[in-house]
């Protein structure tokens, strides 16, 4: 519990003091918006990096070097735990806005942080406005922002094997041709959910495998990019049970 306590302490205080850093964004980025975005995301990343340590969370982190740093891309993640969020994005080498769930819309402070860096709002239960999502989510990539969504729909809690993947969570990618980042996260439930409300120190495998080019796909593939995807995350997975 201990570890529990400390990092809500952290947030608590990062919150107070992150309503003025707002602020100053705000102000920021009516000058030079570039500037403001890439602060913003520094300032997120440092939090989450921060909240990494207190968890006391040994990470090995696996072909990194495959995530382009000159374009955007698409990540997707399989889902465990609330913590792959702050494990992968406190690694975005670049602009990324996460596609999560509409009620975080209406959390203070923290949606206000989401919507300064890209992040979109989706409710799966309006098939209208879910679409409205995916076409900002288009948008946003074309305007060079790199997008994650995770396309189980909601975190798994057997990861010894994923839910399928919602065909339409690619439609971002097929759509304006940017490199799909497979991202396999091993253990990361592990932190936290399994022994809820404890935050535990453990061994966390975060892999990105090789960019997928839709265009360069047969049309299997293509059709079913879904199952494609899920299949390369699952791969990966695989490797990971000699390593924990």
């Amino acid at each position: 519990m201990i570890r529990l306590i400390i990092i809500v302490l952290f947030l608590v205080i990062f919150i107070i003091f992150s309503i003025p850093m707002l602020f100053i964004e705000w102000v920021l980025s009516k000058i030079n918006r570039r500037a403001a975005d890439l602060s913003s995301l520094r300032i997120v990343q440092w939090a989450f990096k921060v909240i990494i340590f207190l968890s006391g969370v040994k990470l090995t982190v696996i072909g990194e070097e495959h995530v382009p740093k000159d374009v955007p891309v698409l990540y997707v993640p399989n889902h465990q735990s609330y913590f792959d969020i702050i494990l992968t994005y406190a690694r975005c080498p670049r602009l990324t806005g996460y596609v999560a769930k509409d009620v975080m819309a209406k959390v203070p402070i923290l949606s206000h942080w989401m919507k300064r860096l890209y992040c979109l709002f989706l409710n799966r239960s309006d098939i209208k406005e879910g679409l409205k999502t995916i076409l900002k989510g288009i948008e946003q990539i074309k305007g060079g922002v790199s997008m994650c969504i995770f396309p189980e729909g909601t975190r798994n809690k057997h990861p010894e094997e994923m839910m399928p993947f919602k065909e339409g969570s690619l439609k971002m990618a097929e759509k304006t041709g940017c490199p799909i980042i497979p991202v396999a996260i091993s253990n990361s439930a592990d932190i936290f959910e399994n022994h809820f409300p404890k935050v535990r120190a453990c061994h966390v495998i975060l892999q990105y495998g090789e960019p997928i080019h839709i265009s360069e796909l047969n049309k299997e593939q293509k059709k079913f990019l879904g199952v494609y995807t899920r299949e390369q995350i699952q791969e990966m997975l695989d490797t990971h049970k000699v390593l924990l």
